[in-house]
């Protein structure tokens, strides 16, 4: 019996290996035994690990920032490493750096410099990178498996004028992102990631353990990834007090206000205070210091089988109406991811939303700007705290595989507007901002298969390929399952491979081993082809029992649809088809509808998922 199992286990992973591309590189991963055909981390899964002990040392307004940090680096890899690769992210502000977009003379600066560099305890040479975001460094003895390496950095690199995902917000505020040296990963399928960052390709990070001192001059408040260790040491009893009572209710509390801090009496009136902050088992570090943005703060119950609840915090300008809503958008976030989809009790002990300019992600924390439009901050602020799931807790290569973290948090974006706006609403605003730019224009960058590694993508493929175009793949995963199937499958492929580093075809042999189907024909038909959305009504055939009609897939996408069908006296019947009318023929589709009144005309509607060409989609009697 046991051999049966094996042989026809042996049998499924070799069909799934057929029937879908991958890369070389990948399948010498599932052949070594680090990842499995079955979706699940193979028994000689491995991943590294570090521990950050980070000193940064700030005086607004002088933008220099100066850190010291100690790395512990732990090669879990069964190989043994002569050398490591560094990230410095910070040098993509250098003049003559790779970027995608031009940079103004403000955005501008000298990139990060090491001051001092040393490998367990010895002081070594560091050649300055250039304008290059890694580098590679020789160790002085070869890191054996299950060994470890002390690595030890000073440094210190300028904020820039201009703020992007990190900088300056004012001339006293800033906002504090990738500006540490870190160990680049070292996975089992790619080995050293040595990608350089271009400003618009994201990241790829190990999970790692962090402790953070942030040094300010007195009346600057901190907030960064992580728990806050030292509050009665660093604020005022009053400060500290209310910050302790907004973690227990759902009450919003203002823990410092503008008038407080004007008046100079939120911090530790000493020269300088350090605040301390831990974090284990994430990604990236990231902070905000500033002197003037107040701080609001509440939680919210996110696993309801514990009670265990999260702070949500806003820091931000009194003058941003839309900011001092901030902590109860968090919270709704937070509520609804957490219990709808993905369903996964928010995973951390808090998230802070800064005012900045980004609209960017980071663990725990969010930059977004101001705007005036409520619905449209809200919009923002919970799609960059649905990219706590994906990328942050589910470690994805962002960089080369975007579509894993941006194509979920888009579908997750559409499926809370819908909550929020009502489908319609939600509908025609997912239409404006994820579709109709890809689905009407007929350019053959609109249309690379998903599965591109977006690293060698710019523009339009790019960001098509990692938001709308993923979006509506995952949805149309959703029609296919039905929604409890869905959110079963997702949650096995969440629960298997988070706080490790999954692939596209981890999650997609997952999805498929989970739900106990081979999905393979779906998956080669969204993220593996040059398919867009375009059906045409080809033949209508009426008898008095049932409406038969043949449907052609001129565009490939094997997508949902509502057939609306309007009756002689007038009344219509909405027939809703899912994906699965194409799994047995992808170019054609025949449905028969049990209509027995006469028919005046038929209609195609999609959705979000629009259609090319809408000429063709409607039949009327003649």
């Amino acid at each position: 019996m046991r051999l049966l199992v094996l042989v026809c286990l042996l049998a499924f992973g070799t069909a799934q290996a057929q029937n879908l591309y991958m890369p070389r590189n990948v399948k010498k991963a599932y052949q070594k035994g680090t990842r499995s055909m079955d979706g699940k981390p193979g028994a000689k899964y491995w991943q590294n690990f570090a521990r950050y002990n980070i000193t940064v040392n700030a005086t607004p307004p002088n933008r220099t920032i100066r850190g010291t940090e100690e790395i512990t680096y732990i090669n879990n890899s069964p190989d043994t490493l002569t050398t490591l690769i560094y990230k410095l992210i910070l040098n993509s502000h250098k003049a003559g750096a790779i970027r995608q977009a031009p940079a103004s003379e403000e955005y501008l600066t000298s990139g990060i410099h090491i001051d001092k560099y040393s490998e367990n305890g010895t002081p070594k040479p560091w050649r300055d990178a250039g304008v290059a975001t890694s580098k590679q460094v020789l160790l002085n003895k070869p890191l054996m498996p299950k060994d470890s390496v002390k690595l030890a950095f000073d440094w210190h690199y300028d904020v820039s004028i201009e703020s992007g995902r990190e900088g300056s917000l004012d001339s006293t505020t800033f906002f504090l992102a990738y500006f540490y040296p870190r160990v680049a990963v070292y996975d089992d399928y790619y080995g050293w990631d040595r990608t350089t960052f271009t400003e618009a390709q994201e990241f790829y990070n190990d999970f790692n353990d962090y402790t953070l001192t942030v040094n300010v001059p007195k009346d600057y408040v901190v907030w960064a990834t992580g728990d806050l260790q030292n509050a009665n040491d660093v604020l005022q009893p009053t400060y500290a007090k209310r910050l302790s009572e907004s973690l227990k209710t759902d009450e919003l509390i203002h823990v410092a206000t503008l008038a407080e801090l004007t008046a100079k009496q939120v911090t530790a009136q000493q020269p300088v205070n350090s605040w301390k902050w831990k974090a284990t088992n994430v990604s990236d570090m990231a902070l905000c210091i500033s002197n003037h943005y107040v701080w609001d703060a509440s939680s919210v119950v996110v696993d309801k089988k514990t009670n265990r609840r999260a702070s949500v915090q806003a820091a931000f300008l009194d003058n941003a109406a839309d900011f001092h809503q901030m902590v109860s958008f968090g919270r709704h976030s937070l509520d609804w991811f957490s219990n709808n989809l993905p369903g996964i009790p928010y995973p951390y002990s808090k998230t802070t939303i800064v005012q900045g300019f980004a609209d960017m992600e980071y663990p725990m924390m969010v930059n977004d700007g101001t705007t005036t439009d409520l619905n449209f901050s809200r919009f923002v602020a919970e799609h960059e705290i649905a990219h706590t799931w994906f990328p942050f807790y589910m470690g994805i290569n962002e960089t080369r595989y975007g579509f894993m973290d941006e194509g979920w948090t888009t579908a997750f974006e559409y499926l809370i507007s819908q909550a929020d706006l009502g489908n319609e609403k939600a509908t025609k605003n997912f239409q404006q901002f994820r579709v109709t730019g890809w689905s009407k224009d007929p350019s053959a960058e609109q249309d690379l298969p998903i599965i591109t590694p977006a690293n060698v993508l710019s523009g339009a493929a790019m960001g098509n390929n990692e938001y709308g175009k993923a979006a509506i793949g995952y949805l149309a995963l959703k029609e296919l399952l039905g929604e409890t199937e869905f959110k079963k499958c997702l949650h096995e492929f969440i629960n298997r491979w988070h706080g490790k580093h999954p692939n596209p075809w981890d999650m997609f042999y997952s999805f498929n081993s989970a739900s106990g189907k081979d999905l393979n024909w779906f998956w080669n038909n969204w993220f593996f082809s040059n398919n867009y959305i375009d059906f045409a009504i080809q033949k209508v055939e009426p008898s008095p029992t049932q409406c038969a009609i043949t449907i052609q897939n001129i565009g490939g996408y094997v997508a949902p649809m509502d057939i609306v069908v309007k009756l002689a006296d007038g009344t219509t019947e909405t027939f809703h088809q899912t994906p699965a009318i194409w799994q047995a023929n992808q170019k054609q589709a025949l449905v028969k509808l049990p209509v027995k009144k006469k028919i005046q005309s038929i209609m195609l509607e999609g959705g979000i998922f629009m259609d090319a060409d809408e000429s063709n989609n409607s039949w009327k009697v003649k």
